[in-house]
């Protein structure tokens, strides 16, 4: 029997990312500073709209992180999370997923699991539904019947608004260091349970949106 292991083939995803938690917005992890209360109930969704591991084509595809956590993510706190992972994947497209972003093709999440996370709690295939405005009026997410979650962009009394609250150059960007900028928004609720994670989030609290673009396999 053989040990080879398959080379990670030249890859690249690009797309939509955003969070929903309990911090009050602006969310101060973005900002590498502890979260709200010290404790934040978080999800993270993506939505591929271009992308190939190899010649597996992943453009369309979905996956959502849940977790919770005390402290500061980028000081001295290491987390738990778990993965749903597109269903309308199939047997190519799901290895290349898992593999991207548990860490192991390379690129931000190769950095950020084995710097961030202390474990995985569970990885599942499900039915993930995200949208988010061609304008980012609005974006969200459901998987199946367990998690629904939504934001969308901030505003107040002095806001132009046809602008959005944007910022560049975040000091904690959850897709790893960017040009790509900040859309700064409020969640419009969520709620979740699953992989030992559970939240029932209200309207208000902190939400935003950053575009993800990522290649691999890192080479020497």
């Amino acid at each position: 029997m053989s040990d080879r292991v398959d080379p990670i083939p030249e890859w690249h995803v690009k797309g939509d990312w955003f969070d929903v938690c309990t911090c009050n917005s602006p969310c101060p992890c973005t900002f590498a500073q502890a979260p709200t209360g010290n404790h934040c109930e978080v999800l993270w969704a993506y939505r591929i709209t271009e992308g190939r591991y190899g010649d597996t084509p992943l453009a369309g595809l979905n996956v959502v992180l849940l977790s919770g956590f005390d402290g500061n993510l980028w000081a001295d706190t290491k987390i738990d999370c778990g993965f749903f992972f597109d269903a309308a994947a199939d047997e190519r497209q799901r290895e290349a997923l898992v593999k991207i972003f548990t860490g192991q093709a390379g690129s931000w999440m190769s950095q950020f699991v084995p710097a961030h996370v202390k474990g995985v709690t569970g990885i599942e295939f499900a039915d993930i539904k995200v949208e988010v405005g061609d304008k980012l009026e609005r974006w969200s997410v459901t998987v199946d019947d367990r998690v629904e979650a939504g934001g969308a962009p901030m505003s107040g009394p002095t806001s132009d608004p046809t602008k959005l609250l944007q910022s560049f150059n975040p000091p904690g960007s959850e897709v790893g260091p960017t040009e790509a900028p900040v859309t700064w928004g409020k969640g419009q609720g969520g709620r979740w349970a699953a992989f030992g994670f559970e939240a029932n989030i209200p309207a208000g609290q902190a939400s935003k949106h950053i575009p993800f673009d990522w290649h691999g396999p890192d080479r020497p």
